[in-house]
């Protein structure tokens, strides 16, 4: 018995945009099973109706389409079912083919398997939610020992905000903000990764050998000497979409344009492109809060075409306040429902204040995608 990957084209040029759409943007993958064994295909056709996946049978060909998301599943299932047949090795194949990995640092993050709980940490006094909250050393250490305990990946050390309108401030003041957060962290845990946010190149050189990742709202492209500096390092680098300068006529097209010269960018200067991770830059419109913001929602899955990792950054944010007058205390809800969405559309690294319940909406929803019942 053998698997494959198929690529179906047709006639109709229009249909074969559809077909390319249902692939890229919807990851799917059509698949094709052969046997010469027609109990052993009858078989494997009773597991894709029990998928509830659409198939064809022609012979001794079983043809259908199945989520990327749910490869895995399906090669459980064949494995339990014929476990000595050639078809697992191939499924193997398909199955890490389609995996996306993020290599950030010490960590080489397997995407595909298992999302991002990337926990936000501002040492700030002006963050737009958790400004002010962390400022003595034993609120500092309790927050980041209750992260580890609900499950963080990744905390996210943040000495200067950017919300709108912000102060900027020296990079001496955020360094010593930063550097003994930074040393904290390691005391408390050798397992969770360690990012920084900051745009600034001095702060950059000086805690580059200390941490996993880069979170830049200026895409690294601002300063040539940020990509001279990170070349020749395995730090990963997570670059944002920014549009607070800018009208758009045509926000997705121009997105797209920006992340696809940006990758080129970053990997022309010698960076890896397992190293970078994409953030479409949610918060960051020309109009704060705006409308801008429920169209990037809804877009994420037009760039999972560039296969990278798509962070969904909205934790808190205005648009809780903009649609239903929410303080920023009472907006963890209209969040989870946002984040879900983006989740199910292709967003991997979840950008989050709230862990426990990132944790769950997480493991909540990847136990639905893949709710099928076998019968034992």
């Amino acid at each position: 018995m053998q698997i494959s990957e198929q690529q179906i084209n047709t006639e109709n040029l229009f249909v074969n945009d559809v077909l390319a759409d249902v692939q890229s943007k919807s990851q799917n993958l059509f698949l094709k099973i052969i046997s010469n064994d027609s109990q052993q295909l009858a078989q494997v056709q009773q597991l894709i109706e029990q998928m509830d996946l659409v198939q064809q049978v022609n012979q001794n060909e079983l043809l259908f389409k199945i989520k990327v998301v749910s490869l895995r599943t399906l090669q459980d299932q064949l494995q339990k079912t014929f476990p000595n047949d050639e078809i697992n090795q191939q499924m193997s194949e398909i199955v890490a083919e389609q995996t996306i990995y993020w290599q950030a640092g010490r960590h080489r993050f397997n995407l595909s398997e298992k999302p991002l709980i990337y926990g936000i940490l501002n040492i700030t006094p002006d963050s737009f939610y958790d400004g002010g909250r962390y400022q003595d050393e034993s609120a500092i250490k309790n927050r980041i020992q209750e992260m580890i305990n609900s499950g963080v990946d990744v905390i996210e050390v943040g000495g200067q905000t950017t919300r709108p309108g912000f102060k900027e401030i020296s990079a001496a003041e955020e360094l010593e903000r930063i550097l003994p957060v930074i040393q904290m962290i390691k005391s408390l845990s050798d397992d969770v990764a360690i990012a920084v946010d900051t745009y600034k190149f001095d702060v950059l050189r000086k805690i580059i050998d200390q941490i996993d990742i880069i979170n830049d709202v200026n895409a690294f492209t601002d300063d040539e000497r940020k990509l001279a500096l990170l070349k020749d390092t395995n730090v990963g680098l997570l670059t944002m979409h920014s549009a607070r300068a800018k009208d758009y006529d045509n926000l997705t097209m121009e997105m797209k344009h920006f992340f696809e010269d940006n990758l080129q960018a970053l990997m022309s200067a010698g960076i890896d492109r397992e190293r970078i991770a994409l953030d479409q830059g949610i918060g960051y419109a020309k109009v704060a809060d705006g409308y801008q913001d429920y169209a990037m929602m809804h877009n994420i899955d037009q760039f999972n075409y560039l296969r990278r990792p798509m962070m969904v950054a909205i934790s808190r944010k205005g648009f809780g306040a903009k649609l239903f007058g929410l303080n920023k205390d009472d907006r963890l809800p209209v969040t989870l429902v946002a984040e879900s969405y983006m989740y199910l559309h292709g967003g991997r690294i979840l950008r989050v204040h709230d862990i426990d319940e990132t944790v769950q909406l997480v493991k909540m929803l990847d136990v639905i995608e893949n709710g099928y019942w076998f019968g034992n």
